[in-house]
């Protein structure tokens, strides 16, 4: 009776597992299967799961001029620095906080707080960034946002779970603090500098509405800003009746395109970082 009852178990056990990943993943697949379909088989309500009568001429609407391309570097460079940046500061910022020593710690930590509840407003920044001169350059981007409150949170509360033996030991061997951050604190660090290097980077990814308020040169805008304007293109082109796209091409089958090429390459990292997201995440959070 009980390996009856444990193979029951295990079998609903499977059966559930199975629906959830089949919601979690129909989306994506479906959306995948759009993009690759005809247009035809997208305003019959055909495709499903798989694509029907495959081509790409979505995808080639999105980047026959170029400025895919050109809006898939600005993304890149505005990620990868923006990222690094984030990490340097919340670091240094988390690393010293950490320290029970550290004079006015209290009151700094209420200071950084405060800015989670309360923030000087969207006028107000543009006013400050536009007075500064940086408005249209990515510095508008990246320095109102050098650190996220809530992961310097987290990365300190990772760094006071670490034994202060560990200092101490080092200290006395001569080490100085620079060195001992270095070889020893980031080291052990791993878990919890690969979930926020992930949630920076995938926030800078889906960048939007600062790109969209401080960049002002088409040259410059982001992934997003860039497909919300050719969508918007195509989707009025198309119910205007103009130009060629309209037998070929439907909104439905670029917004799915658009979807992809977003989509895609921030997935093809998370692999990578995957190893130390869960462990980093719950170890920044149950310790301190």
């Amino acid at each position: 009776m009980r390996s009856r009852s444990h193979t029951f178990a295990n079998g609903l056990n499977y059966i559930l597992l199975a629906l959830c990943a089949y919601a979690t993943l129909f989306p994506f697949v479906n959306i995948i299967a759009t993009s690759l379909s005809s247009s035809r088989a997208i305003n019959a309500g055909e495709v499903f799961m798989w694509p029907i009568e495959f081509n790409l001429d979505a995808y080639h609407n999105l980047i026959r001029d170029g400025q895919l391309i050109i809006a898939m570097k600005n993304t890149v460079l505005i990620t990868v620095i923006g990222t690094v940046l984030n990490m340097v500061f919340t670091v240094m910022a988390a690393y010293p906080l950490s320290k029970s020593r550290l004079k006015g710690r209290n009151l700094m930590l209420m200071a950084i707080l405060f800015t989670m509840l309360f923030s000087g407003g969207l006028i107000p920044n543009f006013l400050l960034l536009n007075s500064l001169g940086l408005v249209n350059t990515y510095w508008s981007l990246w320095l109102p946002a050098l650190i996220s409150a809530y992961n310097m949170f987290v990365m300190k509360s990772f760094l006071e779970g670490l034994p202060e033996e560990l200092e101490e030991s080092a200290a006395i061997d001569g080490a100085s603090e620079f060195r001992i951050l270095w070889q020893i604190i980031l080291p052990l660090s791993k878990p919890v500098i690969a979930a926020l290097t992930l949630f920076y980077a995938v926030g800078w990814w889906n960048s939007y509405m600062n790109v969209l308020i401080y960049i002002r040169s088409t040259d410059k805008l982001s992934l997003m800003v860039k497909l919300y304007q050719m969508i918007d293109l195509v989707s009025s082109e198309l119910l205007r009746g103009e130009g060629v796209m309209e037998a070929i091409v439907t909104p439905e089958g670029i917004r799915a395109a658009a979807i992809v090429f977003a989509i895609v390459p921030i997935l093809c990292v998370y692999p990578f970082l995957q190893k130390h997201f869960i462990k980093g995440v719950l170890l920044g959070s149950i310790k301190g």
